[in-house]
């Protein structure tokens, strides 16, 4: 079997580190893929997704692996499927999920689902009133995909009023924000679950922790993470119990009951306010940092469950996890993220223990035989260990192998489950 991992960043080269120990895959192809990918396969580019269909049928494509959210909002699983190609990935109108969060938000509130009180509007005058009626700090969201950016913390009136009057005239976010969702704040900690779906079942991986924020201690801009871990303590029996329960198996059953049954990886970020999880936001494919920390701890199976969500017989899938911790740090360019960054060349220094530790890559490009960073999130150094520090440690450690100019890092990840 030959498959194909839609994607360029560390998220897909990831997927396809996990799968490449799998005997039944022959080939792995990576439309489009970085810098780095093509030494996991071959990378592949198109035109448009008509041609990579296309490729698909000739080449007897035996599973298609979407990465990102903007080909499953844009419809790439649908075309597809409608070509009889097997796909890992929901159908855009299951993937507006994540690509409106304006009906995100009602599809919680017409299915019961725990989320923070809100409104959806277009209206300026209608959002002031509502930022009146909320004690500080305010969330403001534009509707559309934003690249995990689209989300303003106010943290007085005038920031939040602000944030939605720029949002509105399209110009923090372009079409994104000519919609917006404004609620209220929810003060706890956060995790992300994920859980793979068929439509009906489902299986819920270890629970993650993000680092959205550019610098220690959660300080900076918001960015599209800066590291993980799993799983995360902090996620008791409990929480994962009711988090099923509450947002999970609803979402799965609402989305059917629209016609619309959602097969894929459905991301749920979860907020637990006094040991109660709420619903912060849906996406619908596995998250950036967290799929680095998650596909390492899969043991065997793991191209089961892609095969299984796609067939839709998730209820037969045998897989095994490790019991074991991963930590992710993301090395990321000079001026990330406000700008661009010239690109600069990697340098990698061997390490004895490369079982135990590895390097995902994102933002990476080739020239002749080097690597070269070429800005953004240029990629995540992973750690596996018996617990948290253990595997903290050797993820550092790798951190300290990589060497370009301008490179930055937090220096803090998983410190709340250290703290714990």
């Amino acid at each position: 079997m030959e498959i194909v991992i839609v994607g360029s960043g560390g998220r897909e080269y990831s997927i396809g580190l996990a799968l490449q120990k799998e005997c039944r895959i022959d080939g792995i192809y990576f439309y489009p893929g970085n810098g780095a990918t093509s030494k996991l396969g071959k990378n592949i580019d198109f035109a448009n997704y008509q041609e990579f269909v296309d490729f698909a049928l000739t080449q007897r494509i035996g599973l298609v692996i979407i990465g990102p959210e903007a080909p499953l909002v844009e419809g790439l699983a649908d075309m597809l499927r409608e070509n009889g190609i097997l796909v890992f990935g929901p159908s855009a109108k299951a993937a507006r999920l994540e690509g409106s969060k304006a009906y995100m938000k009602e599809f919680a509130k017409t299915y019961g689902i725990p989320t923070a009180r809100f409104i959806q509007t277009q209206d300026y005058v209608e959002s002031c009133k509502f930022i009146e009626s909320l004690n500080l700090p305010i969330v403001v969201k534009a509707d559309g995909l934003c690249a995990g950016k689209g989300v303003i913390i106010a943290q007085s009136y005038e920031e939040a009023k602000n944030a939605a009057k720029e949002m509105l005239e399209g110009k923090s976010f372009g079409d994104s924000g000519k919609t917006i969702v404004i609620e209220e704040f929810l003060d706890g900690f956060e995790l992300s679950v994920f859980a793979m779906c068929d439509g009906k079942d489902f299986i819920v991986l270890p629970a993650a922790q993000d680092h959205k924020r550019l610098l220690d201690y959660d300080k900076g801009p918001n960015t599209g993470g800066m590291g993980a871990y799993a799983p995360a303590p902090l996620a008791t029996p409990e929480i994962l119990k009711e988090v099923e329960s509450t947002i999970i198996i609803p979402t799965l059953e609402g989305m059917e009951k629209e016609g619309n049954p959602f097969s894929g990886t459905l991301f749920c970020g979860i907020m637990v306010v006094k040991n109660k999880p709420y619903l912060l936001e849906f996406n619908v494919r596995f998250g950036d940092p967290e799929c680095e920390v998650l596909m390492p701890l899969f043991k065997e199976g793991l191209l089961d469950c892609f095969l299984a969500c796609a067939r839709g017989d998730l209820n037969k899938v045998r897989f095994e996890l490790e019991s074991k911790f991963c930590v992710g740090v993301v090395v990321a360019s000079k001026d990330y993220p406000y700008k661009s960054s010239e690109k600069e060349k990697i340098t990698i220094e061997d390490l004895e223990d490369n079982v135990q530790s590895h390097i995902s890559f994102a933002g990476v490009s080739k020239k002749e035989e080097d690597l070269l960073a070429s800005g953004g999130r240029v990629l995540v150094c992973v750690g596996k260990g018996e617990n948290v520090q253990d595997a903290l440690q050797k993820a550092y450690k790798r951190v300290e192998s990589v060497k370009f100019k301008g490179m930055q890092y937090r220096k803090d990840i998983a410190y709340q489950a250290l703290k714990k």
